[in-house]
């Protein structure tokens, strides 16, 4: 848990969930144009890396107790089992992230956060027995038969192919680790793997550009506005709402993120790109409205 004690908590629960959530999604999307703005500067490797880095340590300093309880009985007990799993959560983190930076190199922000949610839906739909969710399935490829129409290049590089993927990915895993450690434990651990795995690449790919005191503290802000925000925040709202309500709500992310990327980035997109966009919106909301299992925040 990023923010730590009932009194640190007692601020949040005054504010109604709606408004955690929606600031938790204009937090992430534009904490993602800055990244835009960075790959600008500096390879995608390298902005990854300094968002992985600031989010893991940021949290193992909120968490240190409990994160070295974790570490200690993992040890005790020998539970490779369980250290393959956050090991792999943590893997899955630095791919998804490398992906989505890469992507924001090459297409526009809103495009790339509409084929990220591409994930989310295909594991609603795998899991569900229900036969509308095909609809939803067909509305969400009309959408993306839409961009590929005309000329958006949502698959072929190494970040679009990889993006929804990962982004799956990182639901089972991030389950299966809440299912093993409690509160934030699992994702703090797999945060820090996620930043080792990528410091090679990260470092190869920056350099000593990495060592500009606005690059870092633009990877800092970054870092905050992407991963410890938003995730304080949509806690906080996912103990008063349903999972469902949540899902729902995190369907505007695209949207905000054409919005942020039109005001930060100058990324103006044409009606096809929009009304593509709007297809996935109405099919990842559509297939979160009767979900019964748990919505999981952006990391």
């Amino acid at each position: 848990m990023i923010v730590g004690s009932k009194n640190r908590r007692a601020p949040l629960t005054a504010v109604p969930p709606s408004a955690l959530v929606l600031t938790g999604i204009f937090s992430v999307q534009f904490g993602a144009g800055l990244a835009a703005r960075l790959v600008a500067q500096i390879a995608p490797a390298a902005v990854t890396g300094l968002r992985l880095w600031t989010a893991a340590a940021v949290m193992a300093v909120a968490g240190a107790r409990p994160l070295r309880a974790a570490l200690s009985g993992l040890m005790r007990r020998r539970a490779w089992r369980d250290a393959t799993v956050v090991a792999g959560f943590g893997l899955t983190l630095a791919i998804m992230n490398f992906s989505i930076y890469q992507s924001f190199a090459r297409i526009p922000l809103g495009i790339a956060v509409t084929v990220e949610f591409l994930g989310p839906l295909g594991v609603a739909v795998a899991t569900s027995r229900r036969l509308l969710d095909v609809l939803w399935v067909g509305l969400a490829g009309s959408g993306v038969a839409l961009l590929a129409r005309g000329g958006t290049p949502v698959t072929g590089g190494p970040g679009e192919v990889t993006i929804g993927l990962s982004w799956a990915a990182y639901i089972l895993l991030s389950k299966a680790t809440g299912q093993r450690f409690p509160g934030s434990t699992g994702l703090t651990m797999a945060s820090l793997v996620a930043a080792v795995v990528i410091t090679p690449l990260g470092v190869a790919a920056g350099g000593t550009t990495l060592l500009r005191p606005g690059i870092v503290l633009t990877g800092l802000g970054i870092g905050l506005l992407s991963s410890i925000i938003p995730y304080s925040l949509e806690l906080e709202a996912l103990r008063r709402i349903p999972a469902r309500v949540f899902g729902i709500w995190m369907s505007l992310e695209p949207a905000v993120a054409a919005l942020v990327g039109l005001v930060l980035l100058g990324q103006a997109l044409a009606v096809r790109e929009w009304l593509a966009m709007g297809c996935v919106m109405i099919a990842c909301a559509g297939a979160a409205r009767e979900a019964k299992g748990p919505q999981i925040p952006e990391p």
